[in-house]
């Protein structure tokens, strides 16, 4: 592929906490199209290294660029990090809607607000959305009369109404009783048909290898093994990897048994 066209390409990143190194010197490029899966054990930088993508976190070396806009920029200016923040949807493991407003509201207040949208194209677009996402008959519904896998689905249809060239996912389906990860996991692998591009953090490591056009193992904050999700997850070549799926693997068994 070609590196100048990534959509995001990261060079020896490292953020730390305090005097605690959190992402030691990671480097990688991500194209338009690719569904990326960031996966590894808790604690290696996983949705650390996603929040940086859209500048949640800032990195204290390296270089980032995400669709043309440098974020290792010292100073990047607020105009510069709303215009981020609209070509970067983020999708959080805990949905994050605002319980006063309906499911419609909740997702025409960003386009209103942000892209200068109209009451009626902000409507007809969410609208749109939420009957992609299968839940249009919830529009009048307020978070609370949702189960957690509709709330996600909402959440989602919410990133898509901005109209992103990316979207970031954190954990998506973390949060939620095994019974309704299905049903978030559907709307996401219908996503990546389309050509969206995505970056997600998860512990499905169904989803990973299915869905996903690459998988990045993360260890102690580097990338330790990377690549075709199929081959790395068929067959992986670190111990440490290959320690990490038996135990996932293991786990999920447990969940059904």
């Amino acid at each position: 592929m070609d590196r100048a066209a990534a959509a995001i390409a990261f060079n020896q990143l490292h953020k730390s906490y305090g005097p605690v190194p959190v992402l030691r010197g990671m480097s990688g490029q991500i194209y338009p199209g690719e569904v990326v899966a960031i996966i590894g054990s808790s604690g290696c930088g996983k949705s650390t290294l996603l929040r940086c993508f859209n500048r949640l976190e800032t990195i204290n070396n390296g270089s980032l660029v995400v669709n043309g806009i440098d974020l290792s920029h010292p100073k990047l200016d607020r105009k510069t990090l709303c215009q981020l923040r609209q070509q970067v949807g983020m999708v959080f493991q805990q949905f994050n809607l605002f319980p006063h407003l309906t499911v419609l509201d909740n997702l025409t207040l960003s386009p209103q607000k942000v892209l200068g949208q109209s009451q009626g194209q902000s409507r007809e677009t969410a609208r749109h959305y939420l009957d992609k996402v299968g839940l249009l008959a919830k529009a009048s519904a307020y978070p609370e009369e949702l189960s957690g896998g509709q709330k996600q689905r909402v959440a989602i249809a919410r990133s898509l109404c901005m109209n992103p060239q990316i979207i970031l996912f954190d954990e998506p389906t973390s949060a939620l009783d095994p019974e309704l990860v299905g049903e978030v996991l559907a709307v996401m692998q219908q996503l990546a048909t389309e050509g969206m591009t995505m970056v997600v953090v998860t512990h499905e490591m169904q989803f990973a290898r299915d869905v996903a056009t690459r998988v990045l193992f993360l260890n102690q904050g580097q990338i330790e093994e990377q690549g075709p999700a199929r081959e790395v997850m068929g067959n992986p070549q670190s111990d440490r990897l290959k320690t990490f799926l038996s135990r996932i693997t293991g786990a999920a068994l447990a969940q059904t048994a």
